[in-house]
């Protein structure tokens, strides 16, 4: 099949330069997008000659940007496997031994690499270091209330009090639920307020819509079996944007988007084929969405066709179908939209960007995943089934 250009591909490169801009490190960015260092500095410095999406600059392929992710992914879990072999099983022992490795293995593998693969945090190691484990030392109320300040800032906002204990408890700190729950009340701290937000399409139109095969089943039982799709409006001084995104029902991971000021055919399409590329799933998949003439479109459906995915629409009016979409939608809009002025379109993309690969993808505690972000999980999940083959 021939591989299109997908405008979205540039779009996805200018946010992800747009963060240096805006003062993160090229090594912080690589991190939070899985890119190679070298893969964000040859953007940064197209950028820099007007060359990324203008006259002049060679457009890249959805294709070579995913290749380029899976390089970088790849190198990561060499460094991982490394690190784990070279540990010999102190993985499976207490945080003071893994964090004696750690202190061993300096100069062999970075920090962060080693706390990853050995789940525990920076911030525990450095207490260690320091003398005691900070889960043994007890914050005082003002340092406690300090501490939920900074990450309730730092999160934007985006987490009451049971995802803040959890959170608090990640980063090495002993939290209980009754104090973390008392600070946050006394102090006026509270998750963004919850709000429900309508999802338009347009599903008066006289294309054939498919059944409804997904039935409400929403626990796939591995990843690329069943994705789901929708499309939403964002508000800003400059008018509409609308943002469409493809959810994979396992991991609840934002596998493909797109952001356009129009709600046509071709945002739902643009978001389909950044999921593909991505995951590149075997054919049989069960793409679920509304009604909408965007989904029930001749283009979208005839890419439907091209993945090899079965195409699956909820019931006429029915929006509890794709209840797992409905429900990303509210959280974005809550935890990044809500009470917020953007001025420009750029604004918005820039902060939607942000929270679905920033933010929501690797960081964000999901309570139908065991309060891990939806790569947190895959990544569990990934390890589990490798073991489970070594075993066999």
């Amino acid at each position: 099949m021939k591989i299109p250009k997908q405008a979205y591909t540039a779009e996805f490169k200018e946010l992800a330069v747009k963060r240096i801009k805006d003062g993160q490190s090229v090594s912080m960015v690589c991190k939070e997008l899985g890119l190679s260092d070298q893969t964000l500095r040859n953007w940064v410095k197209a950028a820099a000659e007007g060359k990324l999406n203008g006259a002049g600059g060679r457009v890249v392929t959805p294709e070579e940007m995913e290749l380029s992710r899976l390089r970088a992914e790849n190198l990561r879990l060499k460094r991982e496997n490394e690190i784990l072999k070279k540990s010999d099983g102190v993985l499976r022992k207490g945080c003071s031994v893994r964090y004696a490795w750690i202190a061993e293995q300096g100069k062999a593998f970075a920090l962060s690499e080693m706390c990853d693969a050995l789940d525990v945090s920076i911030s525990g190691y450095r207490a260690w270091k320091r003398g005691g484990a900070p889960d043994r030392k007890r914050l005082s109320n003002n340092q406690m209330l300090a501490l939920i300040r900074a990450i309730h800032a730092e999160l934007k906002g985006a987490y009451g009090s049971p995802r803040m204990v959890r959170e608090l408890r990640a980063r090495g700190f002993s939290a209980s639920k009754e104090r973390v729950e008392r600070l946050m009340r006394e102090n006026g701290i509270h998750a963004r307020h919850k709000r429900r937000y309508k999802v338009t399409t347009d599903s008066k139109h006289g294309l054939p819509v498919a059944e409804n095969l997904l039935a409400r089943n929403f626990t796939p039982t591995a990843p690329n079996q069943v994705w789901t799709s929708d499309i939403t409006y964002l508000w800003t001084d400059e008018g509409w944007l609308y943002l469409a995104i493809v959810l994979d029902l396992f991991n609840r991971e934002v596998v493909g988007w797109s952001l356009k000021p129009r709600m046509t055919a071709d945002i739902v399409t643009d978001a389909l084929t950044m999921a593909w590329f991505r995951k590149r799933p075997a054919p049989g998949l069960l793409h679920h969405s509304d009604r909408g003439s965007q989904y029930a479109s001749h283009a979208f459906q005839d890419k439907l066709k091209a993945f090899g995915m079965t195409c699956s629409m909820s019931r006429k009016g029915n929006c509890w179908d794709n209840a797992p979409t409905e429900s990303w939608f509210n959280s974005f809009k809550n935890e990044r939209v809500h009470g917020i002025r953007y001025a420009t379109h750029a604004d918005m993309k820039a902060a939607s960007f942000e929270y679905i690969e920033v933010f929501y993808n690797r960081k964000r505690q999901h309570s139908t995943l065991g309060y891990k972000s939806p790569v947190q999980f895959l990544e569990n999940w990934i390890r589990a089934q490798h073991q489970e083959k070594q075993v066999a």
